[in-house]
């Protein structure tokens, strides 16, 4: 008789996923490799070796929890020791589907091997299928694929600008785009331009003119913006990722398209985070029956495989561009199209959306149980949920006693922990991390 290991290696092999049942077997297969223990993970001296080696030869531009990962599957990862953690971050969730999803493994492998790149020089076979796709799927004319969620910010806002001249007829170089306070959309001059974070800013001035900021869920305030006339464009992330799973009240997000459509204004919706699946719906905005005029994505649009993003417009908004007016080398390539009609396909056939919604508000029912004294509060939709932790307590040493316990997650804004496991964990492995996090956190409240 063969040993699990073996059968596994031998229906991974074979690359014959015929039938989502065979995948499911697959990964359910591949998931039990390595049993859960709740023994205290163990650093040596292999992990500091990495740690010093990333300080001396990288750029301090990020500051990791300290575990060295080698490798994933499902919703687990395995450090340089061979410790086992569930993956409550997923890489700030672009990795929805799991780490590793086969189907995913084949298409990359597959289409790795017939062509890559070719550039937008020339025609392929596969971004016109990739766009039919993705435009058919969220209902918009057109798409402008790009390869990083700020590369599909800055898209957006420039969409948004030639639409503004085009259009709405504002006067040359008067265009200004509205964002909310608190929001984050990577790291470009741009995006450091919008932000509200010092982190994000300072240091990095001038800035880029015509943009506006006014407070979150605060439809007032941004009808005064919008009124002004030479007001195009208003970009918003339906919850807050960064800023710390912030929530907006019901009725904003429809609120914002009343506004908009009032003043002829586009509504930018940032759902690079937010988005497939994420919240419990395939978009954050289909939790108010809300389109907006500009849709960004990215993230899980590749499963984490590589960079993929894209913008989705009608074509008033996106043929406001011409040739040689935006581009990129990579966008739209080879690899990339076919990998995102595979991610997007995983996440309707898989019913992930569903999926995160019903555990989602499994999930915040835990999250309610854990100790009032460490943790002020929990907020979230779907499997993008967060807990607030006491000023009087660490929430980095707390990330480090649950790394420690076999659960990664990471904090923001010093007392926010952002848990956003991938989107095919099971109710039993969810229980497990609620189980953990109570642990952890009662242990700290003594």
């Amino acid at each position: 008789m063969q040993s699990m290991p073996t059968v596994v290696g031998n229906v991974l092999s074979r690359r014959t996923f015929r039938s989502n049942k065979n995948l499911g077997f697959a990964m359910r297969l591949m998931r039990n490799l390595t049993g859960w223990s709740d023994a205290p993970r163990k650093l040596t001296s292999l992990s500091e070796k990495i740690f010093k080696r990333e300080e001396k030869y990288g750029a301090h531009n990020y500051h990791p929890l300290p575990v060295a990962l080698t490798r994933g599957k499902g919703i687990y990862v395995w450090d340089v020791e061979g410790n086992k953690y569930m993956d409550f971050l997923s890489a700030y969730s672009a990795v929805n589907m799991g780490h590793s999803h086969p189907r995913l493994i084949k298409v990359l492998a597959d289409q790795a091997e017939i062509m890559t790149l070719s550039s937008r020089a020339f025609y392929t076979n596969l971004l016109g299928e990739y766009e039919e796709f993705i435009t058919n799927l969220f209902h918009y004319d057109k798409v402008l694929p790009m390869n990083t969620g700020v590369e599909a910010g800055e898209t957006g806002c420039k969409l948004a600008r030639k639409w503004a001249y085009k259009v709405k007829k504002i006067p040359d170089n008067q265009a200004r785009i509205v964002f909310a306070e608190g929001n984050f959309w990577g790291r470009t001059l741009a995006a450091c331009s919008s932000s509200t974070d010092p982190s994000c800013y300072a240091g990095f001035g001038p800035f880029m003119p015509g943009f506006d900021i006014v407070p979150y869920d605060d439809l007032g305030a941004l009808e005064e913006k919008l009124k002004n006339p030479n007001t195009c464009a208003f970009m918003v992330e339906p919850i807050q990722g960064e800023a710390g799973v912030r929530v907006p009240s019901p009725g904003y997000l429809k609120g914002v398209r009343q506004l908009c459509d009032k003043y002829k204004v586009l509504f930018m919706a940032d759902e690079v985070q937010t988005g497939l699946g994420r919240t419990g719906k395939r978009l954050c905005c289909d939790h108010e029956s809300v389109r907006p005029d500009i849709l960004l994505l990215g993230k899980a649009l590749s499963g984490g495989m590589l960079p993929v993003s894209a913008v989705l417009a009608d074509d008033a908004v996106m043929l406001g561009i011409q040739p040689g007016e935006h581009g990129s080398t990579y966008g739209g390539n080879p690899l990339a199209c076919r990998v995102a009609i595979t991610a997007l396909k995983i996440i309707e056939e898989e019913k992930l959306a569903a999926h995160a919604e019903k555990l989602g508000e499994k999930f915040r029912t835990e999250l309610a149980k854990l100790p009032k004294k460490v943790v002020k509060d929990y907020r979230g939709k779907g499997l993008l949920n967060a807990i607030i932790i006491d000023a009087k307590y660490d929430a980095w040493k707390i990330c480090l006693k649950l790394r420690d316990h076999g659960l990664l997650a990471k904090q923001t804004h010093d007392t926010i922990i952002r848990l956003a496991p991938p989107l095919v964990i099971t109710e039993e492995e969810l229980m497990k991390a609620a189980e953990i996090l109570n642990h952890v956190l009662t242990e700290m409240s003594v």
